[in-house]
């Protein structure tokens, strides 16, 4: 479990694409965008005998709860997986409450299988979210490879351009996450 999270992530939350083996420990419900055995899951019961049971289906980008109705989203190696992160991060901030927290830990480039792939520039996003690239959208692979520095450049980007209601407060960074040090974490403010 994640410290980190512990200290941000209070009351009832979302957790998107949520799996036994990387479990949060944290009072959430688990989104995913389907209750078919994927791949993913098929690993994740190859690691740990199990699977967490899906209590949401439909995709991270566009999740049938109200606006406003959950104190905290998070998620562990999943941003990766939305083609447009634009969207994926407005629609986590529409679902937390004012002063919610959006809390995510991401693959960092360096210590990933993602080592020798390109690094996912801000423009390839604007474009994404413009409609101006078209990606496959039924690989669930990594649409995005980032290092910490690329998803704050994209954080300040949404904030300066009106991409969410109200700017976020960064809360805090680890470069390193503190759950399985792969990744690196950042915890996003409702204002």
């Amino acid at each position: 479990e994640s410290r980190l999270a512990h200290a941000y992530c209070k009351g009832k939350g979302l957790e998107i694409g949520g799996a036994a083996l990387n479990p949060f420990g944290l009072d959430t419900l688990n989104v995913d965008f389907t209750k078919e055995i994927t791949k993913f899951k098929q690993e994740e019961i190859k690691r740990c005998g199990t699977c967490l049971p899906v209590d949401i289906e439909a995709p991270g980008d566009a999740v049938p709860v109200a606006s406003g109705s959950f104190d905290f989203v998070v998620s562990s190696h999943v941003l990766e997986h939305f083609i447009d992160p634009i969207k994926t991060l407005r629609e986590w901030y529409r679902i937390v409450k004012p002063g919610g927290v959006i809390f995510m830990i991401l693959p960092h480039k360096e210590r990933t299988f993602d080592r020798d792939r390109p690094r996912t520039t801000l423009q390839e996003l604007i474009d994404r979210h413009a409609g101006r690239t078209a990606l496959d959208p039924d690989t669930h692979e990594h649409y995005s490879v980032w290092i910490t520095q690329d998803v704050l450049e994209l954080v300040i980007y949404m904030n300066n351009h009106g991409l969410f209601e109200k700017p976020v407060v960064i809360e805090a960074v680890q470069d390193r996450d503190d759950k399985v040090g792969n990744g690196f974490a950042i915890v996003l403010r409702k204002t």
